[in-house]
């Protein structure tokens, strides 16, 4: 019988602790969130305030993509700019961690590793780099083609 009790015990305790987990201070007894920006307390959302004023302004500046590009012209060389010029899409570029971050650039290049892109994909993942710098050249940047097929790679 005491192992049925240290049993009982803990799954009570267990469930306990998921709902506690579940549970956030912004929802309510509804299961609804409840808006921060009419919270009355002092000092406690400080950090939720700096993050979405941080999220305001990446969204104001563009896309990753749009990003990138004004980098690459502002700083690159020719071939650089030229490259970027084909770049449609990028993942990843926001949430650079300084540990084994990864990124992925999109472009309108075909044929894969075999096709004309691979020179440039070189030149995309060194301006990459220069554009996203980690401490600890812990991150990836990988760029593809139109078709989703790797052109080429470099570290950042």
């Amino acid at each position: 019988m005491g192992i049925r009790k240290a049993l009982a015990i803990g799954a009570v305790v267990s469930i306990t602790a998921l709902g506690a987990i579940g549970c956030t201070p912004e929802d309510d007894d509804s299961g609804t969130k409840k808006d921060k920006s009419s919270s009355s307390s002092s000092g406690g959302s400080a950090k939720g305030d700096d993050k979405k004023k941080d999220a305001d302004k990446s969204a104001a500046k563009g896309s990753q993509a749009d990003r990138f590009k004004a980098f690459v012209n502002k700083n690159g060389t020719p071939k650089e700019k030229d490259a970027v010029s084909h770049v449609t899409k990028v993942q990843g570029a926001d949430e650079v961690n300084n540990l084994l971050s990864t990124a992925d650039v999109y472009t309108d290049y075909t044929g894969g590793i075999m096709g004309k892109g691979t020179g440039p994909a070189k030149l995309l993942a060194s301006a990459f780099a220069d554009w996203k710098k980690t401490d600890n050249g812990g991150g990836l940047v990988t760029v593809y083609d139109t078709d989703g097929e790797l052109l080429g790679n470099g570290n950042f």
